[in-house]
């Protein structure tokens, strides 16, 4: 058996899709059993759980051959990332107790960084889980190619998209979420011992600038990138509702001055950033 966190985002869907295509039978693990339904119309066990509830997850988790952990998101977390220190503490309770055969983590491209950042919490995921006695495996994808969706409107509605990445010309690793989902379905498969790291990018590499000519050819319209003054991001972040900005900045800063990035050599997905485009359009 199969135990999928996440299922319902896009991720964990690709990853629980790819393992029903290979015949392989998943628990999809849900908070909201109407969630589950379209899960289990697909022939899925669904398993209700928090991720904050130690023991309906660890009931979820219990006959695992492989466990996939997703953590969910915090893009304003508390100072100190409380959340994700709970997070990461039921999740090594429940997985102990279960004592799957195997687990598959996402993590994140710079998850080794010392510097503080918003990718710190999967920094954190990796240190809790990192001293479990079962076979872990931590995913490092990088920038996720779907971010992009918030530069279609703004590329639709005026030609320029506001990058905080920078400077424009600079590319950095991107990776679609169909390769994360498929490689993630490929790793729970795997055998091996011990926690190893594997680190993901797609097929080439891609700058702000990159992104808006091929939103430019995909629009058909003139769209170009425009960079976003770093003194004017914490007022920028703090107007969405952001309590806690800080952490989100560092991790812009962190792409931007090149500490966030891989430890080792990156597999290579085959999805390309004009294909992730198209479909976001």
């Amino acid at each position: 058996m199969y135990v999928i966190t996440g299922i319902t985002g896009k991720v964990g869907g690709v990853v629980a899709q790819a393992l029903l295509q290979a015949g392989q039978p998943v628990r999809a693990v849900v908070r909201d059993q109407a969630k589950g339904q379209a899960w289990a119309a697909l022939g899925c066990e669904v398993a209700l759980a928090d991720m904050n509830d130690v023991p309906a997850l660890t009931q979820a988790f219990m006959g695992a051959e492989a466990v996939f952990v997703l953590l969910p998101p915090h893009f304003d977390p508390s100072p100190g990332f409380t959340e994700t220190r709970q997070l990461v503490a039921a999740l090594r309770s429940a997985i102990q107790a279960a004592q799957p055969q195997r687990v598959v983590c996402i993590s994140t491209v710079g998850a080794q960084a010392q510097q503080q950042s918003l990718l710190s919490q999967l920094g954190l995921l990796e240190q809790g889980l990192g001293s479990l006695p079962m076979p872990v495996t931590f995913l490092r994808p990088a920038w996720f190619m779907e971010n992009a969706v918030w530069d279609i409107p703004p590329a639709r509605e005026s030609g320029a998209i506001p990058s905080f990445l920078q400077p424009l010309d600079r590319a950095i690793p991107m990776v679609a979420t169909a390769d994360v989902g498929r490689t993630a379905a490929e790793l729970l498969q795997e055998t091996w011992s011990g926690h190893r790291v594997v680190e993901l990018e797609g097929p080439q590499r891609y700058s702000p600038n990159d992104i808006a000519v091929c939103l430019a050819r995909l629009l058909r319209t003139g769209v170009r990138a425009e960079a976003v003054p770093r003194e004017t991001w914490q007022a920028c972040f703090s107007a969405q509702g952001m309590k806690n900005p800080e952490p989100r900045m560092r991790m812009l800063d962190g792409f931007n001055e090149g500490w966030l990035t891989f430890e080792h050599t990156a597999r290579k997905g085959t999805v390309e950033l004009e294909a992730v485009l198209q479909t976001l359009i």
